[in-house]
């Protein structure tokens, strides 16, 4: 044995760099609800053969974040019933996600991300800058879960959030969405620096309900909402 060999350090695989860039690019909005992804098209403008794109795509829609018939690929536009279903799922997982991190009792030096972020949203909010805010907004969150114990939770957490995440630069658009914003991003801080688990979770719900309405109304989905109660009635 030769003790003064060192593991070699791999490159990350192709499929996972492609699945990456297109992740991201839907959750931010950059390839909208409705969108055709054409294999052909994106290996081109990316670069690489078709192989990884299909990888790619195949992961995607195993999350649900792209749709397959089995022949092609699109971003999924949500219909109510959809966004329900997502909310619903989020309301089971991160108020006890963040229940779990404040009942930690974290240090200060964990918390001051936490703080920071919620600093920066202030700031952001005061001089109306929302692309800022959004991105101070998605620190937040990323600070918040860095304290969760449990990576599978934090990984489904991850997963059905990023299902509506492009939302947030058309929601948080709005001064009145961006203040109700604060108001859960203040409630959760509090709690979490309190070490609360209850209020940490409890603050988590409202601002989850806060972000279906607002979610709701930015798409135009509030009308379906109205026109399938009129029936009803």
């Amino acid at each position: 044995m030769v003790s003064s060999l060192k593991p070699v350090i791999r490159a990350q695989a192709l499929s996972d760099q492609v699945y990456q860039v297109l992740r991201t690019n839907v959750a931010n909005g950059q390839i909208l609800p409705g969108a055709r992804l054409q294999e052909v098209q994106l290996a081109a403008h990316l670069g690489v053969s078709r192989t990884p794109v299909r990888e790619a795509l195949t992961r995607l829609a195993s999350e649900g974040l792209v749709a397959s018939d089995g022949r092609s690929f699109a971003v999924p536009s949500l219909a109510l019933a959809d966004v329900d279903d997502i909310y619903e799922v989020r309301g089971l997982l991160e108020p006890e996600a963040l229940r779990r991190a404040a009942d930690l009792a974290p240090d200060t030096q964990a918390r001051a991300a936490v703080q920071q972020a919620l600093d920066d949203s202030l700031a952001a909010d005061r001089a109306g800058d929302h692309a800022a805010f959004v991105a101070a907004n998605a620190r937040f969150r990323s600070a918040w879960l860095a304290l969760v114990p449990n990576p599978r939770l934090v990984h489904a957490v991850e997963l059905y959030a990023d299902h509506v995440q492009h939302l947030r630069t058309r929601t948080l658009v709005d001064a009145k969405v961006r203040k109700a914003v604060l108001r859960g991003l203040k409630a959760i801080g509090r709690a979490l620096a309190n070490a609360d688990g209850e209020a940490a979770a409890a603050a988590m719900r409202e601002h989850l309900d806060e972000a279906r309405r607002a979610f709701i109304a930015a798409v135009g989905l509030d009308h379906d909402q109205a026109r399938s109660s009129s029936v009803k009635r």
